[in-house]
């Protein structure tokens, strides 16, 4: 951690210490893979798109009642203003699934702790998307055709014009408009991207159990196993029974034929 001077001087003694225990006790957090329950959101003037993966292990038989609780909680909007996208639930000896949502930053912390509630939270990455670029295009995308809109229908007002030069302005209006509904279309979905966020709840067995689930596999594979390999040995029995029988006819003929040799004088 970086100190500056100045801010040294302005603290007392004790005051400082406590400020060093505060830091080491984030970064200790942050190192050992904990989860921070302060929500995280675009900065003031900022443009951030915010999506998170996490990765949640849960008792088998817990999985599906809770894959629908994290779904009803999303919908019921628990912690704010949710979204379910996808809900993604496989059964069977390893269970798991996946919930995915757009939530108002405040409930993205509360959410996850509802889901990793009496399990493990396994893993967990945030990453963002720096939409500033696409939103400044959007913007000027809009205020141009805009003024061409205005400036065609003033254009359009004054008398004398052609019936063709009225059905080319006509037309050209028309692009314009469509254009500028679809700009006010990405302007939006950007800015509900900037004020929610997209959560991927991933669910899954404890190690424990799968390696419980992959000997019980194993062990209910091994009786189709052993039929397969018998089935192979007696079609290769059967398959090879008619060479064998020509190779004793054969070797009965050879063994005919040495005798009467031997026995002509």
């Amino acid at each position: 951690m970086t100190v500056r001077h100045g801010w040294v001087g302005a603290l007392t003694v004790p005051a400082l210490v406590l400020a060093l225990a505060a830091c080491a006790k984030v970064e200790h957090a942050a190192g050992g893979g904990g989860v921070t329950a302060e929500a995280v959101a675009s900065p003031e003037g900022a443009f951030l798109a915010y999506e998170h993966d996490v990765q949640v292990q849960l008792d088998a038989e817990a999985i599906a009642p809770r894959i629908q609780q994290v779904a009803q909680a999303c919908q019921s909007a628990k912690f704010g203003d949710c979204a379910v996208l996808q809900v993604d639930q496989r059964s069977g000896d390893s269970p798991s699934g996946e919930v995915r949502v757009r939530i108002a930053p405040k409930g993205v912390e509360p959410l996850i702790g509802l889901a990793g509630e009496g399990g493990t939270l396994q893993s967990r990455t945030t990453r963002a998307e720096d939409l500033a670029q696409q939103v400044a295009d959007t913007a000027l995308t809009k205020a141009r055709l805009e003024k061409e809109h205005a400036r065609l229908l003033a254009y359009q007002d004054r008398g004398g014009l052609k019936i063709e030069d009225l059905l080319a302005i006509s037309t050209r209006l028309s692009e314009i408009e469509a254009g500028v509904e679809q700009a006010s279309k990405d302007a939006a979905q950007q800015r509900r991207r900037i004020d929610t966020q997209l959560l991927t709840l991933h669910f899954g067995t404890t190690s424990g159990e799968r390696g419980r689930s992959e000997i019980g596999d194993a062990l209910s594979e091994s009786g189709s196993i052993l039929s397969t390999s018998i089935a192979f040995l007696i079609r290769a029995a059967a398959a090879l029974l008619p060479v064998a029988v020509l190779v004793l006819i054969a070797g009965w003929g050879v063994r005919a034929g040495l005798r009467r040799r031997r026995r002509t004088p």
